[in-house]
């Protein structure tokens, strides 16, 4: 089959065999075993990258693959999820409908939640058939397509998914972040393309030339260096003038020069305007920069055709390789560049074009003072925000740029700049940009929109005085509108919450919510009843904070985790599963916090196992889109749960990754949990002394941060204070817990706890019994089993063995329910001293083999084996579909499979239950 310009379509594959051996391979070893594989095809441009693609693409819809084909363009590097939406969008069958995918990039806000909803289009066409996703031009792929990449091909890696990508030579490029960040259980290829032999080059000028191939050619063809493209178009160019013409220069530019110079002079301008918008551009814009109507320009098109300069898809002219294009582009003077791309950007908008469509030109062609640029810029991070916050804050950092310091204008751009650098958690850029402003002294009305923006800013750098101190400054001063003194009361009071005069921090927070309420602000309503709800929690006010939540995620349900929360804070666990089941699946809720939400769930419920799955799922999500919240009280949670399991090496291990990640955020609750979580650890290995002073520095933080950490632990540091002979502490500990207790007479936990508490430090054995009878209330069996444990203690040390007995064996039931194997096995121990011998003590699971699934990981295998994708297990299991994920990539590790197939055959092997 013969192209436009007469060569053969294959050429490009000259010289390639092993690769497309290679590649074939992988073919094979995805539809044969059904498990994922990603494939990088990585050279200099012209070398054939994108022919290889396309003989892979064919190969693979000749085998029954669903295909899906895209190609990133430089001049769209920009547009969220171009890239990976051609592939998506791909053929007569395309992964997504474009319905579907108009909806998916209509409703979303979250870039976890897009790529959940990607993985599972993608995962139930897998179902059917073999996938291959193929993208050339990697290293262009915009923010959220490299987002996405890095993400799916790991989360798809039990289906017969396979993706190709096409890129150039960069160690630091797209392309190598995307396959770094596939795990090591994907089958990963890099083939690298270097030059053709001498032998190959050859084939292609026998293809191209035939019989006028001589050794002057073949001598001019060592100018190529191997590149085909580079060798072709020296070919096309010989065939053009004839073997006897002018020696082809060493070079492409220097080459197409040459053809080009054949065109008529306005076919080679159609060409320029054509490559100021792009590779693939339309003819509508390209004779709107042209400055001539569409009909005009049908004899400059149809000599780009012939000339093998351009194709016409049908839809779009396209440059036949992007190295023409940059040929042509090159030759247009930097300031004409510069000034078609600024009339293309305003040509694009008026053409119905969206703001971020025009971002690349505005980007290549704004000068300072281009006020129309910046407003298009500002549209354009608006679009943005909620799923690239850093392409968002990029684009307002470059609009600042196009203002004049001190115009009104810079004022509002670098407020709206300061948003975005927040979002992306660029918190000191954020802050470094709001005093530059406050620096130029801004009027007073701009000065107090400064200070709110800036309010999340230093709200996420835990700076809550330096919060107070702002806020209370702009307010003093006067002058700002009424929903900004709304919002600097509400930062005010959310930043007393954080200080020692609660009561003050209460009062606060209800004014600052009268007049969110009186301004109608939405966001001074969240900020207010944030700073209440924070205040209520810091106080140990359960009830009102429960009301304080439930009103702040009825206005905005990104804080349903805190409701779910609050609700647990209750001991209304029935309450966090009803929300939990009914969450909005639009994506409005950070799956993040939904995640820390659902493993308080089941931490509370004593269900370790799904507890840490739930928060190394948490974990992993939060360093995808680069912002840390909880990962330190999720690394003390696992550390927490492997002493209980009596693994001493991963307690540490994850005491380890606490601290690291505490000196990324070292504000008090970070350092009161990792203080807390050395003082377990010190305990489990028998060193009292430094167990003692870790819980002292616990103290030391602040009183709520005291009873607010030690909520349902607050037994364990009065253990080690009365092993210490610490009696003051202890009975400090105790204070806190009887005065928690007081301030929540409705929460089973609380008041079951303070009376434990004051048990334990007196040696009340009544009191101590009053416990147990309160705690049978509580839905946290690991808190009742440790209350029963101590009483049992107390009745063996007074000689009432029966009781001890009776009490230490329901302990020692609960824990062992719960997995908490070492917990047990110290209540087994005074089982023994009790004389009740043993309770046959469960033993921990093997490493590998079903047996060492979890019964979640069981529930979940099984589900998947009978066909299930990760969204309908997910449903029937009521948890998160990344939940599930992380399940089934330990299921998968223990049973040493690497496809859905292969683990259906394991479970049909299973015996009968």
């Amino acid at each position: 089959m013969e192209r436009s310009d007469g060569s053969l379509s294959r050429r490009g594959l000259r010289g390639r065999e092993t690769e497309l051996e290679q590649l074939r391979a992988v073919l094979a070893s995805v539809a044969g075993t059904g498990s994922g594989a990603l494939v990088l095809l990585r050279g200099e441009p012209g070398i054939g990258k994108t022919a290889l693609l396309g003989e892979v693409v064919t190969t693979a819809g000749a085998a029954g693959f669903a295909v899906g084909l895209g190609k990133a363009d430089e001049l769209n590097h920009i547009v969220p999820l171009s890239s990976l939406a051609a592939c998506l969008l791909y053929g007569d069958r395309p992964l997504l409908s474009s319905d579907a995918f108009a909806d998916l990039t209509r409703h979303h806000d979250q870039r976890i939640w897009l790529v959940q909803r990607v993985a599972e289009a993608i995962e139930a066409r897998a179902a059917e058939m073999p996938v291959l996703i193929a993208l050339d031009d990697v290293q262009w792929a915009d923010p959220l397509s490299r987002f996405a990449l890095k993400q799916l091909p790991a989360r798809l890696r039990t289906s017969p998914v396979l993706w190709v990508l096409a890129g150039r030579q960069d160690p630091a490029g797209p392309a190598q972040e995307i396959v770094e960040a596939a795990e090591s259980g994907l089958l990963s290829v890099t083939v690298p393309l270097g030059p053709l032999s001498g032998t190959a080059i050859g084939q292609l000028a026998d293809d191209t030339l035939g019989a006028a191939v001589d050794e002057r050619v073949r001598q001019l063809l060592d100018g190529a260096g191997g590149n085909p493209f580079l060798a072709v178009e020296m070919l096309t160019g010989l065939r053009t003038t004839g073997p006897s013409g002018e020696p082809v220069p060493e070079g492409l530019v220097v080459g197409v020069r040459g053809r080009l110079r054949s065109l008529e002079p306005s076919t080679l301008r159609f060409l320029q305007m054509g490559a100021v918008l792009g590779r693939r551009f339309g003819l509508l814009e390209a004779a709107a920069l042209y400055g001539r109507p569409p009909a005009g320009l049908l004899a400059e098109l149809e000599e780009s055709v012939r000339a093998g300069l351009l194709d016409d898809d049908g839809d779009q002219l396209v440059f036949r390789h992007d190295l023409l294009r940059q040929a042509v582009y090159v030759d247009i003077p930097p300031s004409a560049r510069k000034a078609l791309h600024r009339e293309a950007a305003g040509h694009l908008v008026a053409a119905g074009h969206r703001p971020i469509d025009a971002v690349s030109h505005i980007l290549r062609g704004a000068r300072p003072g281009d006020d129309e640029a910046v407003n298009l810029l500002r549209q354009a991070a608006d679009d943005v925000l909620f799923v690239t916050p850093g392409l968002a804050a990029d684009l307002m950092t470059r609009a600042l740029e196009l203002v004049p310091p001190g115009r009104p204008l810079w004022y509002d751009v670098g407020v709206q700049a300061i948003v975005c650098l927040t979002r992306a958690g660029r918190n000191r850029e954020a802050l470094e940009t709001g005093d530059r402003l406050l620096a130029a002294r801004p009027p007073l009305e701009a000065f107090g929109r400064i200070q709110a923006a800036l309010g999340g800013t230093l709200w996420n750098l835990d700076v809550a005085e330096e919060l107070r101190r702002r806020a209370e400054t702009a307010l003093a001063l006067g002058g700002a509108a009424p929903e900004i003194e709304a919002r600097l009361t509400a930062l005010r009071a959310l930043a007393l919450s954080r200080g020692e005069d609660l009561g003050a921090a209460r009062e606060a927070g209800e004014n600052a919510l009268r007049a969110a309420i009186a301004t109608g602000d939405r966001e001074a309503h969240v900020l207010a009843l944030s700073g209440l709800g924070e205040s209520a929690l810091n106080a140990g006010a359960n009830a009102v904070a429960l009301e304080r939540f439930t009103a702040l995620s009825a206005v905005e349900p990104a804080f349903l985790p805190e409701e779910i929360v609050a609700h647990q804070h209750m001991d209304d666990f029935e309450a966090g599963r009803l929300l939990l089941r009914t969450t909005d699946d639009g994506g409005s809720v950070p799956q993040t916090m939904l995640l820390w939400a659902q493993a308080s769930q089941h931490l509370g419920l004593g269900d370790l196992d799904d507890a840490e799955a739930d928060l190394v799922t948490m974990e992993r999500l939060e360093n995808d889109v680069h912002i840390c919240v909880q990962q330190v009280n999720a690394r003390v949670i696992r550390s927490w749960i492997a002493l209980l399991r009596g693994d001493r090496e991963a307690a540490r291990h994850q005491l380890t990754a606490a601290r690291e990640r505490r000196a990324t955020k070292p504000n008090p609750g970070n350092t009161a949990a990792v203080r807390f979580l050395e003082a377990l650890i010190a305990d489990d290995e028998g060193n009292t002394a430094l167990a003692l002073d870790r819980i002292r520095r616990v103290q030391q933080e602040g009183p709520f941060m005291r009873w607010r950490l030690l909520r349902t632990w607050v037994d364990s540091a009065i253990r080690m204070a009365l092993s210490g002979a610490d009696r003051a502490l202890a009975e400090d500990l105790a204070a806190q817990a009887e005065a928690h207790g007081a301030r929540n007479p409705a929460v089973p936990t609380a008041t079951g706890i303070a009376a434990q508490a004051a048990g334990l430090v007196r040696g009340d054995i009544t009191l101590l019994e009053r416990a147990v009878a309160l705690l049978e209330e509580s839905p946290r069996p690991l808190v009742r089993a440790g209350a029963r444990a101590d009483l049992g203690r107390a009745l063996l040390t007074a000689g009432r063995g029966t009781e001890a007995k009776a009490a230490l064996t329901r302990a020692h039931a609960l824990f062992a329910e719960s997995g908490a194997h070492a917990a047990a096995a110290r209540v087994q121990r005074d089982l023994d001293r009790a004389g009740a011998g043993s309770r046959g003590a469960t033993a921990p699971r093997p490493v590998q083999g079903w047996e060492a699934l979890t019964a979640s990981e069981k529930k979940i295998a099984r589900l998947v084996a009978a066909g299930h994708t990760n969204r309908s297990a997910a449903d029937l299991l009521v948890v998160s579909p990344h939940t599930v994920n992380t399940h089934l990539t330990s299921a998968f590790r223990k049973l040493s499979v690497n496809s859905r197939v292969q683990l259906a055959h394991v479970v049909m092997a299973l015996p009968e239950d």
